[in-house]
């Protein structure tokens, strides 16, 4: 495991970025001539540029700019101000600080459904200011009281796929319109339209108690002087993967406010009027046992107008009113900070099927809401559109079990006369879109899709490419399975279970904040799962665990090793980010998770010292997962009763509380407290789960023998985290590499962590990149376009094609064969450590959370030529391979200082700009 920061931290630290001359990079001295700072940019509010519900305290984050090399920023000054009057809010002065993301607001208590304005200024090295930042703006959600009387809301019905249409009419005032926002709440999913546009779509896929509303600016759809319909179309269904079965009910509140100072409220209660939506057939069939429906349309149905001024609604019926907000079941709402991203996808190509069938192929697997236009529809004919991931040799969309992962994947659309759209409301994963029966020709820009993902920031993509045509292939089938692995919540496949389970979820939060500047998504997950321990999990021996599944229709239930996982995902957000908020917030879970694993550790009998038989989960999970699906276990020995995995993982959790307590500034006792239990259980784990040969076993059996197999997973969890001594590494990495792929998906990123930590990016290269073992690679050569749920697609499994979890590994691609790592957490410092073995050349950038860092190196037999590209107000530790003979001069504006040659490395220190480094003799 990487557990190098702490030293590199204090070594940057000492050395600044002090005059000096060190051979052979040439002198670090500032220019006397120093420029002002330029005026900060990309300034956000919870990471978010303009958040339109902040709960709580603001969190201001911003990226400090100069055009001098080796800057920093030594002070900001932040100013607040009413966006309505412009008058100043909070003004935070002067404030010697480095920092620049998750900077808490001071100031007075800010008003809830409010619009703010604020802007910032820095203060570089050399004590120059910049010019105001352009101001940016957010908003203040709203509490459980600022809802205006609105009431929740709903149609009484006992459908278990309940599909509403609601609706209210007004006059909107004769004033020009300045600000209108609107705030909806409903389960489980809608739509808001205003005068028969589509103005918003969201989710809460939550408990009633735990429920999320979504703001919006309407403000550009709202006329003054004219009459308002204001129309939402709700879709409540039940429990399932993914959602809690909560009951049907909408929320929802309109403000508009007026130039002339006036405002109007407009609030859901029981004047509204509702029907059923006959658009969608009742009575649809499941699309498999977990809780989905089939998207069965019939366009008869359409009521058309309904959400237009003047509609005749004579005909519907009064809302059934629950009462106002806060409202039983309704007690909470928390403003939803994710957003779902919803872009037109193109099919790439219209194939045609054997039997005529026209097939339209989108090239990768997307998740998707399918888009077909007719030109000549048949009123009550209907069209059984089906999506799915392979082709039948007849050219037809392969629907068996394991293609489909089990999933009745179809559309039926039941048509009227004439031209038409079909647009489906809900979405599978799928690559092939066929149209069968429908009565005429298409071209291929008749069908595409609306592909779904959880909004990332604008720009801050990560980038990465070799000469090495695989591994480039590799990154991309990465990056994009894990962005396709979000919608309203980590899934853990867009096709099969729509789920957050906790396993997939860590995996892939690790690549999408990596990957795409992904922040929101994560700290919804981290606070979801905390919400199911205080639901589930405090009381006796459960106590600090974490549901396997949450939100979710299934209850109470676990897996030991993804509770471990949480601990660790947790400090990963904070290395990632440096926000001590969220860290402070899920401290107290994390303790009491500690607590748990401690309690498994016997004092005495035959597996005294180690972690024994981690109470939870059942049947094939039961004290612990390991891998999953079962053959990724690859044989390890499931009768352990002390497993080296959850042993390891254990090691984990006390690191990472004791760590946490750490920079919470806890008492000094709790992390030591921590820390004695964390080296015990090593010393334990390196005694008693090693044979004679150095080579770690699977675990111990309940009478003490140790297993006789010695799984990859053992090996590769005992280096990841950090538990074999540094002097074994070679001789287990060696014992690593013999094996090939012995790991699933769910778990190989640790096997090419360990080989990293062993010096082994040669090793890593190979697993990523080997065609003809398990791996990547290998789905690819198979047609593969997104990571799988197993490395192999066995028959009479529903093995999903379409699984996020193996995108974690793009980590790897990015940290060992480009060799961007985090060194403090924010970003504060990098480390730029290319590999000494491996590809011939890699370039990349990564978008930390203070800003890009960029590398692009390649290899000679002289050694690495290296341009780095490093954000203000951040330093990085750059560690070059050393070839006898030779060491490396620093060139570029950005004057490098030599720190150290050790060994096998020549280190050098840079702050901010650009610095190239080229062998020399030496």
């Amino acid at each position: 495991m990487r557990r190098r920061a702490a030293v590199i931290t204090a070594l940057l630290s000492a050395v600044g970025l002090a005059v000096g001359i060190g051979l052979p990079a040439g002198s670090a001295a500032g220019d006397a001539r120093n420029s002002a700072p330029r005026a900060p940019s990309a300034l956000t509010v919870d990471d978010l540029a303009a958040p339109l519900n902040v709960a709580g305290t603001p969190a201001f984050g911003w990226l400090p700019r100069d055009r001098d090399p080796n800057e920093t920023q030594t002070a900001y000054q932040i100013r607040v101000h009413r966006a309505a009057d412009g008058a100043e809010v909070w003004d935070s002065r002067r404030r010697r600080s480095a920092e620049q993301s998750s900077v808490p607001y001071d100031g007075p208590e800010l008003v809830a459904g409010r619009e703010y304005r604020w802007t910032v200024r820095t203060w570089d090295r050399a004590g120059a200011v910049s010019p105001w930042a352009e101001p940016a703006r957010f908003e203040t959600g709203l509490g459980e009281g600022d809802w205006d009387g609105a009431e929740w809301i709903r149609r009484d019905v006992a459908e278990d796929d309940d599909y509403t249409l609601a609706r209210t009419e007004v006059l909107v005032a004769d004033s020009p319109v300045v600000r209108a926002r609107a705030y909806t709440a409903a389960d489980h999913t809608y739509e808001l339209f205003l005068n028969g546009a589509r103005a918003d779509r969201g989710t809460s896929f939550a408990h009633s108690d735990e429920g999320y509303y979504q703001a919006a600016d309407v403000t550009d759809l709202i006329e003054p002087g004219a009459p308002l319909a204001v129309g939402v179309r709700y879709h409540w269904y039940g429990g399932g993967q993914g959602r809690p079965a909560s009951e049907p009910g909408l929320l929802h509140r309109l403000v508009i406010e007026h130039e002339d100072g006036s405002t109007q409220v407009i609030v859901t209660d029981d004047t509204w009027r509702v029907a059923r939506d006959t658009r969608f057939v009742a009575d649809a069939p499941p699309r498999n046992g977990e809780g989905d429906r089939v998207d069965a349309q019939d366009a008869r149905g359409i009521i058309a107008g309904w959400a237009e001024p003047g509609f005749d609604d004579a005909g519907w019926h009064a809302a059934t009113s629950l009462g106002a907000h806060p409202a039983e079941p309704f007690t909470r709402l928390i403003g939803q900070e994710t957003r779902l991203a919803e872009t037109e996808f193109p099919a790439v190509e219209l194939l045609t099927a054997d039997d005529g069938t026209p097939v339209a192929d989108f090239g990768v697997i997307i998740p998707a809401r399918p888009v077909v236009r007719f030109d000549e529809g048949r009123a009550g004919h209907t069209v059984p559109i089906r999506a799915g991931y392979e082709l039948t040799e007849d050219g037809r969309v392969a629907a068996d079990r394991l293609s489909t992962q089990d999933t009745v994947m179809t559309f039926p659309y039941t048509q009227v006369d004439g031209p038409q759209e079909y647009q489906a409301f809900t979405h599978l994963g799928f690559r092939y879109l066929e149209i069968p029966d429908a009565g005429e020709s298409f071209d291929v820009e008749d069908v595409s899709a609306v592909l779904l993902h959880t909004a990332v920031p604008e720009g801050r993509e990560a980038s990465f490419h070799s000469s090495d045509e695989t591994l480039t292939a590799v990154w991309d089938l990465m990056q994009r399975s894990a962005l396709y692995s979000v919608q309203e919540q980590f899934v853990d496949t867009p096709t099969r279970e729509k789920g957050q389970f906790l396993g997939d979820a860590v995996n892939i939060s690790y690549a999408t904040m990596q990957g795409f500047g992904e922040r929101t998504a994560t700290r919804q997950a981290i606070r979801e799962f905390l919400a199911s321990q205080a639901r589930h999990w405090t009381d006796g021996a459960d106590a600090g665990r974490y549901n396997a599944v949450y939100p979710n229709g299934d209850g109470k239930r676990d897996i030991p090793d993804y509770t471990e996982m949480f601990v660790d995902w947790v400090w990963r957000y904070y290395e990632v980010t440096g926000d001590r908020a969220l860290l402070a917030e899920a401290y107290p879970a994390i303790r009491e998770t500690a607590e748990y694993v401690l309690r498994h550790i016997p004092d005495s009998g035959p597996t005294a010292g180690l972690v024994t038989e981690l109470s939870g989960g059942s049947g094939a999970y039961e004290h612990g997962i390991v891998d999953w699906p079962a053959p990724g276990r690859f044989g390890y020995d499931m009768d352990t009763a002390a497993r080296t995995t959850i042993n390891a993982q254990a090691v984990e959790v006390l690191r990472r509380t004791a760590d946490m307590a750490e920079v919470l500034r806890r008492p000094a006792a709790e992390a030591e407290g921590y820390r004695r239990s964390e080296s015990a259980l090593v010393d334990a784990m390196n005694e008693r789960l090693r044979d004679a040969d150095g080579l770690y076993v699977d675990g111990l059996h309940a009478d003490g023998t140790r297993s006789e197999h010695r799984g990859q997973h053992a090996t590769s969890y005992a280096i990841a985290f950090g538990i074999a001594p540094q002097e074994d590494h070679s001789v287990l990495a060696d014992h690593l590499t013999s094996m090939g792929m012995r790991q699933g998906p769910m778990t190989a990123h640790w096997l090419l962590q360990a080989l990293s930590d062993a010096d082994r990016p040669d090793a890593v290269l190979d697993l990523l990149t080997d065609r003809d073992d398990l791996g990547w690679a290998n789905i690819l050569d198979q047609g593969g376009t997104f990571t799988w749920e197993a490395w192999t697609l066995d028959e009479g499994t529903n093995h999903s094609q379409s699984h996020g979890w193996g995108a974690q590994a793009a980590v790897d691609v990015v940290e060992t064969m480009l060799g961007i790592r985090l060194g403090e957490p924010g970003a504060a410092t990098v480390l730029i450590v290319p590999p000494a073995s491996g590809p011939a050349d890699a370039a990349g950038t990564v978008h930390t959370q203070r800003g890009p860092v960029s590398l692009d190196w390649r290899r000679t037999a002289r050694g690495l030529h290296a341009d780095v590209e490093i954000p203000v107000n951040v330093t990085a530790r750059v560690e070059l391979p050393r070839i006898d003979g030779m060491t490396y001069r620093a060139a570029g504006r950005t004057r490098a200082r030599h720190v150290e040659t050790t060994d096998d490395r020549v280190v050098f220190e840079v702050g901010s700009g650009s610095a190239r480094f080229v062998p020399v003799p030496g």
